[in-house]
């Protein structure tokens, strides 16, 4: 294997120069740096990370904590997540948090702790005063997606605006009877946000004077999962609702078969919206209110790098996300004689 030294006798320097041009610590020449450079691409050279750590103190990875990887959002915030880094030059460690309580316990007091990270990014999970505890004992910059938390940096939209603004969408082009189809407020892993949805509808139908016309179902944040509970509800056309609020666009596709397979057209009988900008809505002509959970993971890693550098010390930030209203053909006006 090449060592620094072959790199710095084939550039022309001493092997701390070498070494300097190769970390980015210290100061060389361009000319120099480009020639060090050079010599080590032509040589097959690679810096150690671990020789690196050492003189650097920091090890150019970052612990990421998410509950799951195979679901849209997570795999969204992932990619954004892995290319800043990327980008930026770090490694990412990921742990897949389950609703195991041990296995959970086991990450955050063990395996943060004795995996060298210079940062954590926690995505999607409501951590607990101790789990916060342990996190901040590492003394590394956190940042979490999801919502707010305590002393630490976060990136999230505004679940209550993001809902109440899709609910305003339907009450804006007449619909009273509007069901909305979302999480279950007491199966709920992170930042409350199927509570959170659901307040947010709540809101803009009392808001315009309807107290009696808005019914919950909760539905699992899946394809399936709207399917699922779309089905009975949408069976009896003597209480079929004309509009659904759905918790997310995977759970908003769902209805859209579901009243595809009943004979239900959309949107003539049936208005759908979902949230979340899904790859998939576009097909399926949904109206939802995209949340570019990508640039979420990006915005995590930029202020993980911010709080690397020299304003480590500054005050945490609580980043709120834009979101936006695409409307496409899954909303109408209501039908002119509601369903009998």
């Amino acid at each position: 294997m090449s060592a620094i030294a072959d790199v710095a006798r084939l550039a022309g320097v001493s092997k701390s120069t070498a070494s300097r041009a190769l970390s980015g610590h210290g100061y060389v020449s361009q000319e120099t740096r480009t020639r060090v450079e050079a010599a080590a691409a032509r040589i097959g050279y690679v810096v150690s990370s671990n020789a690196s750590s050492l003189v650097t103190g920091r090890t150019r990875n970052v612990g990421v904590v998410i509950p799951f990887i195979t679901r849209w959002f997570f795999s969204q915030v992932l990619e954004g997540i892995e290319s800043s880094l990327i980008a930026a030059g770090y490694d990412l460690t990921l742990y897949r948090l389950s609703e195991d309580e041990t296995q959970r316990r086991r990450i955050f007091d063990y395996f943060l702790v004795r995996k060298r990270v210079d940062a954590v990014i926690a995505v999607g999970i409501e951590l607990s005063p101790h789990e916060v505890t342990m996190l901040h004992s590492l003394g590394k910059p956190i940042v979490g997606i999801g919502g707010a938390v305590d002393g630490i940096s976060t990136v999230s939209i505004d679940d209550v605006e993001t809902a109440r603004r899709a609910t305003e969408h339907l009450l804006s082009l007449g619909h009273t009877r509007i069901v909305h189809l979302g999480g279950d407020p007491e199966e709920q892993m992170d930042f409350r946000v199927h509570s959170q949805r659901l307040a947010g509808v709540i809101q803009a139908m009392e808001a315009s004077g309807i107290t009696d016309g808005m019914h919950f179902q909760p539905a699992t944040f899946s394809i399936p999962g709207g399917y699922e509970a779309a089905l009975p509800l949408l069976a009896d056309p003597r209480s079929r609702p004309t509009a659904i609020v759905a918790g997310c666009d995977e759970i908003a596709i769902g209805v859209i078969i579901a009243a595809r397979q009943l004979g239900i057209q959309i949107p003539s009988q049936l208005s759908v919206i979902g949230i979340d900008g899904h790859d998939l809505a576009e097909m399926f002509a949904l109206t939802t209110l995209e949340q570019f959970p990508s640039q979420q993971g990006t915005r995590a890693v930029e202020l993980v790098m911010e709080r690397m550098s020299d304003a480590a010390d500054s005050p945490a930030r609580a980043l709120t996300m834009p979101v936006r209203l695409t409307v496409r053909r899954s909303t109408t006006a209501p039908p002119a004689q509601p369903n009998r």
